[in-house]
């Protein structure tokens, strides 16, 4: 198996790996919406693994695609993946902070932190490689959503 094969695979298992750890120690409060008034909009929450799932493997795929970029230099890189991987920190974080602990205001703010860092990640990997810039839209898109979700029950819950 060819070096840039090999960071694809260890790129996407490593997302698929924060998620999973995220789920498994956040599993027992999942039912968090049976307990709460949930805002409209809100998905079944059936769709939230799926989603995540394709999420967490195009963010592998870009971070693969920026660390195999031969065009950019080290630094350019490292900026980047330093970013996307205190992304990834926060992301696993909030699932905690909103689930187990259930501070729903603190969990916004968070969230507007992993917002800032998601779109930090775009633009540093544009400068890289467009395409894995692309690949992280979805990302922002679902987490802006997810802020929507957030604030919206820390309103309904207070």
């Amino acid at each position: 198996m060819n070096e840039k094969r090999k960071v694809y695979i260890f790129s996407i298992l490593l997302a698929l790996a924060v998620g999973g750890l995220s789920a498994l120690l956040t599993r027992g409060s999942m039912n968090l919406y049976e307990d709460i008034k949930a805002p409209p909009l809100a998905p079944p929450g059936i769709l939230f693994p799926i989603v995540w799932t394709i999420l967490y493997i195009l963010m592998g795929i870009s971070a693969a695609m920026v660390y195999n970029d031969r065009a950019a230099s080290e630094n350019e890189k490292k900026s980047a993946l330093y970013t996307y991987a205190a992304s990834l920190i926060f992301n696993f974080a909030w699932s905690i902070i909103f689930f187990n602990m259930r501070a729903f205001l603190f969990a916004f703010l968070w969230l507007l932190i992993l917002l800032f860092l998601i779109i930090r990640t775009i633009m540093k990997y544009h400068a890289i490689s467009p395409l894995a810039a692309y690949l992280q839209i979805p990302y922002a898109v679902w987490v802006t959503f997810a802020g929507y979700l957030n604030f919206a029950i820390w309103v309904l819950n207070k």
